[in-house]
């Protein structure tokens, strides 16, 4: 048995960039800086260290999460790690990253994002626009269950008083 989970929170190294794949799935590709701290050998004293961590979205959830981050989002991540390797330009090269599962966004975001960054030539390149933000009515308020008659007994104690 093994067990392959990732749970990280920290702030967006760049905002994220939003590709297509030629079959048309969303990918929703970002660096998280994860801090570490330790203390310095020769100062004695604590510091934070960086650790950065590409994070990988996919589907309709990559478009809608896209809309809400921005570099400097505090975002809590969990998913699972995955390696990949390719070859560009006659070198071998490879990374582990975090395919997605949950995300949280840490921080308050206020509207969506009505551009997104410019897209890299690796993926098939398609507009896209985001959607309207949903508008939320408040819920119908219902009217209070009529009250039964109260006792002599009943009267001694206001809903107050009841500890529960």
């Amino acid at each position: 048995m093994s067990i392959n989970r990732v749970v990280i929170s920290g702030n967006l190294t760049r905002s994220p960039e939003l590709k297509q794949t030629q079959g048309g799935t969303s990918v929703l590709q970002m660096g998280v800086a994860v801090n570490d701290r330790r203390k310095n050998p020769q100062t004695g004293e604590w510091e934070d260290v960086a650790n950065f961590v590409d994070c990988v979205l996919f589907g309709t959830r990559a478009d809608k999460v896209a809309q809400y981050l921005t570099k400097g989002t505090k975002v809590a991540i969990e998913g699972r790690l995955r390696y990949r390797a390719w070859e560009q330009d006659g070198q071998r090269r490879s990374k582990l990253e975090v395919v997605v599962d949950e995300i949280e966004f840490m921080s308050r975001q206020q509207q969506p994002q009505q551009a997104y960054p410019q897209q890299a030539p690796a993926y098939q390149q398609q507009t896209y626009a985001p959607p309207a933000a949903p508008a939320y009515a408040p819920a119908p308020q219902r009217p209070a269950p009529p009250r039964p008659q109260q006792t002599a007994m009943a009267m001694q104690y206001a809903d107050e008083d009841i500890p529960f």
